[in-house]
């Protein structure tokens, strides 16, 4: 299926049309536009986007009007999609998995259990590396990804883009965790002025209580 693209549009545009915007940064990249923006300025090969695989190295090099050429697998492998569950038991509400990801398809507040939006979910795996207690799974769609869902997904991540661009211009930033009742770290630990310190600290002692809790059934069992 050819996308949705009027013949007049920017050579980027033709390039990001193509693109499976999953938004994964493994082209090294802050996103597909950007992405594309590097291919049309020449700081970037076509062949770097495991999602879209070897077809969408072909589909690039027929936008530019270059020959294909082999998926960099300095870049990753071409794998089939996998949509990314929240296991309930070990989540911590530590909200470090709503940041990450670039489409708002994770919802959940801190000190409660998160949800994936599989209907947004985009496979990115983004999620997996800032959860500190790997409650995070990744399991085969059943579903082929499409220049629909590709579509979809553009939208939600640049209304996620503007929504992060309001904030910072209303100087306006999530309430810190150390601030939100239940979230006090534990007794003597160091705590600066700095927002990563504390933030750090909060989540070590919500990793320290699922650990605990972890222990706790598997005594019981």
């Amino acid at each position: 299926m050819e996308p949705d693209v009027l013949p007049t549009a920017s050579l980027v545009d033709r390039i990001d049309a193509v693109l499976p915007q999953t938004q994964c940064r493994q082209c090294g990249f802050d996103g597909c536009l950007p992405y594309a923006n590097a291919i049309t300025r020449g700081d970037a090969e076509i062949n770097r986007c495991p999602p879209g695989g070897e077809s969408g190295v072909a589909r690039i090099a027929q936008v530019v009007g270059r020959a294909p050429m082999p998926l960099n697998p300095a870049n990753g492998i071409e794998k089939p999609l996998a949509l990314a569950v929240i296991d309930e038991a070990l989540c911590i509400g530590c909200t470090l998995c709503i940041q990450a990801c670039p489409v708002d398809a994770i919802v959940g507040a801190a000190k409660r259990m998160h949800d994936v939006v599989a209907d947004l979910c985009t496979g990115c795996e983004l999620c997996l590396p800032p959860c500190p207690v790997d409650c995070i799974n990744m399991i085969p769609a059943d579903f082929v990804w499409s220049d629909t869902h590709a579509a979809d997904a553009r939208r939600h991540y640049a209304a996620r883009n503007s929504r992060l661009s309001r904030e910072r211009n209303a100087d306006t930033s999530p309430t810190p965790l150390a601030s939100m009742p239940g979230t006090t770290p534990p007794a003597g630990a160091a705590i600066s002025d700095d927002a990563p310190a504390r933030r750090k600290a909060v989540v070590a002692a919500a990793v320290e209580r699922a650990r605990l809790k972890r222990a706790a059934t598997a005594a019981v069992k």
